[in-house]
């Protein structure tokens, strides 16, 4: 459940980059935020509530030899992208290193980690801005994120 102040600070960033923002109540007890003013292809994503906390470590096109990742795409060392156990392909997470607070959003499209404790792969890309490519492992937070505006 978003507190009232996440739903006020996404409302203003929304306004501010995409024009007015209206907010309603569904009548099954969730929000609706619209946008519009702007392109037809704005999105806002919130978080679903489901935080997990563990650890991350990274991964690279050197890493896994430049094979395709289990969602058929192939690894860019660049691209925002992470890999999960079991969240559905596609799923966008926020990903937060706990040891710093710099926190990026990855989109699933791979399996892993399979090493115990480890929750995430992010790409050597992603894990430079978290700003944990030295020290491999980070204690991190993932907060898989919905789809609420389009």
């Amino acid at each position: 459940m978003l507190r009232l102040s996440q739903i006020s600070m996404v409302l203003l960033l929304a306004a501010t980059l995409f024009g007015s923002v209206s907010c309603a109540s569904n009548g099954a007890g969730r929000e609706e935020i619209a946008v519009s003013g702007r392109s037809e292809d704005a999105k806002i994503w919130l978080p679903t509530g489901n935080v997990q906390h563990g650890k991350a470590s990274w991964y690279s096109t050197r890493t896994n030899g430049g094979t395709r990742t289990a969602s058929g795409e192939r690894l860019r060392n660049d691209a925002a992208t992470a890999a999960h156990r079991y969240l559905p392909m596609g799923t966008m997470v926020k990903v937060t290193n706990l040891r710093n607070g710099r926190s990026e959003t990855v989109r699933i499209t791979d399996r892993g980690p399979f090493t115990k404790g480890r929750i995430i792969d992010v790409t050597i890309g992603t894990a430079e801005k978290l700003g944990m490519v030295n020290s491999g492992v980070v204690p991190v937070k993932v907060e898989p994120m919905e789809l609420v505006s389009n």
